[in-house]
């Protein structure tokens, strides 16, 4: 009998403020817009922004060269605080 796939445990979540620590963009911080689970990946507000050049269509019907977020793996993120704006920071975990 097969079991269910395990969800993937991340140490962050959408919202939270987060610390980019390797990498070309190492010591920025951005908020996180969506996070990706099974890539292990999260998407930052402003960290890896990529070149993606856009066909033309009717929304471009010229096309377009836009600058967009990538996925960071989250092994290079670090939680700074919530981004929520009642209650307190999430607290961090301490190192055993």
């Amino acid at each position: 009998m097969k079991k269910p796939p395990e969800r993937e445990k991340m140490h962050v979540k959408r919202g939270d403020i987060v610390l980019v620590l390797s990498g070309a963009d190492a010591g920025k911080t951005g908020k996180i817009l969506q996070v990706l689970p099974k890539q292990g990946c999260a998407l930052v507000e402003g960290i890896r922004l990529v070149t993606k050049h856009l066909r033309k269509s009717q929304d471009n019907p010229k096309g377009a060269i836009v600058k967009r977020e990538a996925p960071i793996h989250v092994s290079k993120l670090k939680r700074q605080a919530s981004a929520a704006k009642s209650g307190p920071a999430r607290p961090e975990k301490k190192a055993k």
